[in-house]
């Protein structure tokens, strides 16, 4: 099976289209969690998602802090996000059934180890194979004998806004495949402003580094 392996998509709906659109014939899909908030399609983005057969979908802590109806961090940005968010949302019932974690072949599928932003030079002790995200930064990390891969971010790309990232997990050969493909965030911050996002946010996105060519 051809598997799409995807994490963090935070309501960036033409960013998931676009992967999709991308990723070609699929078998299934993995998410990994974070499908809500920042961008202003959590609703879409969750329809989006459910609607893909064969899918299967982990909780991320955002999609929690919807849950619990309180964004629980200290930063102040992400407050401010979780603030213009959560009042629109709408998929309670859809979120509240996603798993804490998935395991397949003997790998475990979550959001993240520990509650933990987890990075390439971060010191973790593995002792079984891990697919993550929750970081928005892909990797591939081998420790023991044992990997971690990071799925990277679909919709808020930390090292570059106008990237996508996912994985295609082949589950015969069992390999996964990094893949990186650009798109125009421009799309989002025009619709984050025409809801009238706080200028801090906007500010956010419209500041990251892009790939220009």
């Amino acid at each position: 099976m051809r598997l799409l392996v995807y994490s963090d998509v935070h309501g960036n709906l033409p960013a998931m289209e676009t992967m999709l659109q991308n990723a070609g014939r699929i078998d299934g899909c993995i998410c990994l969690g974070d499908l809500v908030n920042y961008g202003p399609w959590s609703n879409e983005c969750v329809d989006l998602a459910i609607s893909i057969p064969n899918s299967v979908f982990i909780k991320g802590n955002h999609e929690q802090a919807f849950i619990n109806g309180r964004y629980q961090g200290k930063n102040l940005l992400v407050n401010q996000f979780f603030n213009q968010c959560y009042p629109g949302f709408q998929r309670f019932e859809e979120i509240k059934k996603f798993a804490e974690n998935y395991m397949l072949n003997d790998i475990i599928f979550t959001h993240t180890i520990q509650n933990r932003n987890i990075y390439i030079d971060s010191e973790i002790a593995l002792d079984k194979n891990y697919v993550i995200g929750h970081s928005h930064h892909q990797f591939l990390k081998k420790i023991n004998g044992c990997f971690l891969w990071n799925t990277g971010s679909v919709g808020q790309n930390r090292k570059y806004m106008n990237v996508i990232n996912y994985l295609i997990y082949n589950t015969e050969n069992q390999i996964f495949e990094p893949i990186a493909i650009r798109y125009d965030v421009d799309v989002l911050i025009r619709e984050m402003k025409n809801r009238n996002y706080p200028a801090v946010c906007i500010e956010y996105y419209e500041k990251k580094e892009k790939i220009l060519i």
